[in-house]
């Protein structure tokens, strides 16, 4: 049944729908009458109705009795000046449009949206008596919740390596050997320099060939690991670790710095018997492959002269320990 409507001073004035609204409701705010303002104009402000009000406020007659400073609750929405634009004020809460369907009930769809009653009937300028046909639209006020900020992925912190960034799950195994190392009790630098000369003399390998690549990679440290996951004091990715591995006929540990030492200097070797000495330390850092097909890359170039030169001050007998 439609609610009836009579006309007040020119204005369109709803007869009264009782409803009880608390202080603290969700989806309402507070309006101060100003002098000249109407109900009508406080309800086009609000985007609300002069019924809503009325409900809303329980305000006497027909609501055409307010005064200056006396405080309106109002539906939770910008108040907007004269000119259309949004003030300053606002207020938490909102509102949306349900479409009634059969056999829904003001009870029920309180529940559905999860506001009271009297807020729903209130928003509405509807009694409790008043009833709801399907295919009305209906006023339903929220409470509006801030959208949460997306989540960044979290990423591995130092995955750059000489210009390179590596994937995270590489970065992530490289963190793994790390920890794994740092509570290992390794050889000394100087030991680590004895274990490479006498690896290199085993495989007939130039010992200060090993030395100068081992001191460029790592300074002769069993701790260091790259986020390359190269691993060791003669920094060996697993891949390599596992060509060497079938080369020496045994599975090598890169962690252990006999095994980290055989894999590079038995890499060094395989790389010395394929091309000449300065395409040799090139493959050791960029890859025999790489080279071969792209060329030294700057970085490459600058590795390998920074090998031959420690390679020349070890064989005039610099000693970079003492």
């Amino acid at each position: 049944m439609r609610n009836v409507v009579r006309i007040v001073t020119g204005l369109a004035v709803p007869v009264l729908a009782a409803a009880v609204i608390t202080a603290g409701s969700p989806g309402f705010g507070a309006y101060k009458v100003k002098d000249g303002d109407t109900l009508s104009h406080i309800a086009a402000r609000y985007g609300t109705t002069v019924k809503a009000l009325v409900a809303l406020n329980n305000l006497p007659g027909n609501g055409n009795a307010i005064y200056a400073g006396e405080t309106l609750k109002v539906p939770g929405q910008k108040a907007r000046t004269a000119s259309g634009h949004p003030t300053k004020r606002t207020v938490a809460g909102g509102r949306v449009t349900y479409v009634v369907k059969p056999g829904d009930t003001i009870t029920k769809i309180a529940k559905q949206f999860r506001c009271s009653q009297a807020n729903l009937l209130a928003a509405n300028g509807l009694k409790v008596s008043d009833r709801i046909y399907a295919g009305k639209p209906l006023q339903v006020p929220v409470t509006i919740k801030p959208k949460p900020k997306a989540k960044t992925p979290a990423k591995t912190k130092n995955n750059t390596f000489a210009g390179r960034t590596y994937a995270d799950h590489i970065v992530t195994q490289a963190n793994r050997n790390r920890a794994a190392l740092k509570n290992r009790k390794l050889p000394t630098r100087t030991q680590m320099r004895s274990l490479i000369v006498s690896t290199s003399k085993r495989y007939g390998v130039d010992p200060e060939l090993a030395l100068a690549v081992s001191w460029q990679e790592s300074g002769w440290k069993q701790r260091v690991v790259s986020p390359a996951n190269a691993v060791g004091a003669m920094q060996v990715i697993p891949s390599t670790g596992r060509f060497v591995s079938s080369i020496v006929g045994r599975n090598l540990d890169l962690l252990k710095p006999q095994d980290n030492v055989t894999a590079g200097v038995v890499l060094l070797d395989r790389l010395t018997g394929a091309a000449k000495l300065d395409i040799a330390v090139a493959g050791y850092y960029q890859g025999l492959g790489g080279v071969t097909k792209n060329g030294m890359y700057p970085d490459t170039k600058l590795y390998v002269k920074n090998v031959l030169r420690i390679k020349a001050q070890l064989e005039r007998g610099w000693d970079p320990l003492r």
